[in-house]
């Protein structure tokens, strides 16, 4: 298991609670930024630790360097927030998603659509392979059913 997996899983649901409160005051249908600046302030009011950029080292062949990754959210150093304004959630936010994990070492992202009329429905849970302990098993999907 990751190390700090329990405590991202502890922080998502805080996390999720909070965007639910930032979504049922001003709802669906505004811009990315709107909810970024407003969830980024619920996160505060709660004493959620979170940030905004946060400077990672990229490591290319025997090239390293220090880069400013930004972010939407970045809570406690173990949960990346990706938030979105969308009318549909591509495999790009997700992939997006799941580079800034791995860049971090995050074993846990949350993908946090705004624009769905129920939050609930715009929530995505994205755990890197084997950080819950579990042991990664590449799925195939068929229709409804997985291998």
């Amino acid at each position: 298991m990751h190390s700090k997996f329990k405590r991202a899983d502890q922080w998502s649901g805080r996390v999720i609670g909070a965007a639910i409160e930032v979504h049922r005051l001003i709802g669906p249908g505004l811009i990315e930024s709107i909810y970024e600046k407003c969830l980024m302030h619920e996160l505060t009011l709660q004493g959620i630790p979170a940030k905004q950029q946060h400077v990672v080292t990229v490591e290319y062949k025997d090239f390293a360097f220090e880069e400013p990754l930004k972010l939407d959210l970045y809570v406690d150093d173990c949960l990346v927030i990706e938030l979105k304004a969308v009318e549909k959630v591509l495999p790009v936010h997700r992939a997006q998603l799941f580079s800034c994990m791995t860049l971090l070492d995050a074993p846990l992202g949350l993908l946090i659509n705004f624009h769905e009329m129920r939050l609930v429905d715009g929530v995505s849970r994205m755990i890197l392979p084997g950080a819950d302990g579990t042991e990664f098993k590449k799925r195939i999907s068929i229709g409804e059913d997985a291998l």
